[in-house]
């Protein structure tokens, strides 16, 4: 039988048993356990594998985050320069007498 989450349902012990029950149930506890170590195994792989996928896109967000603040950056001084150059040109042409 499985968890609430899809993992190995994990019996609570102190049940009120007799005393030929819990022999039982200790002589299984081995191979329980192991079981038991397996499933951990697997979820903690499986848990492994998310984080290496969520570091590769964190990874790769990180490089497109990069590229656009250096794009905006380039275009940002562009535009700075484009204005220099047009409130020169302004300064030149009021500074020119009519023709």
């Amino acid at each position: 039988m499985s968890g609430p989450n899809g993992g190995p349902h994990v019996p609570v012990g102190g049940g009120g048993g007799d005393s030929d029950e819990a022999e039982e149930t200790a002589g299984d506890g081995d191979s329980f356990g192991e079981e038991e170590y397996a499933a951990i195994n697997s979820m903690l792989d499986q848990i492994n594998s998310c984080l290496d996928h969520l570091e590769e896109k964190n990874d790769y967000l990180h490089a497109c985050l990069k590229e656009l603040l250096e794009s905006n950056r380039q275009t940002r001084l562009e535009f700075q320069q484009q204005s220099k150059q047009q409130n020169v040109g302004a300064d030149v042409q009021g500074s020119q007498p009519p023709v």
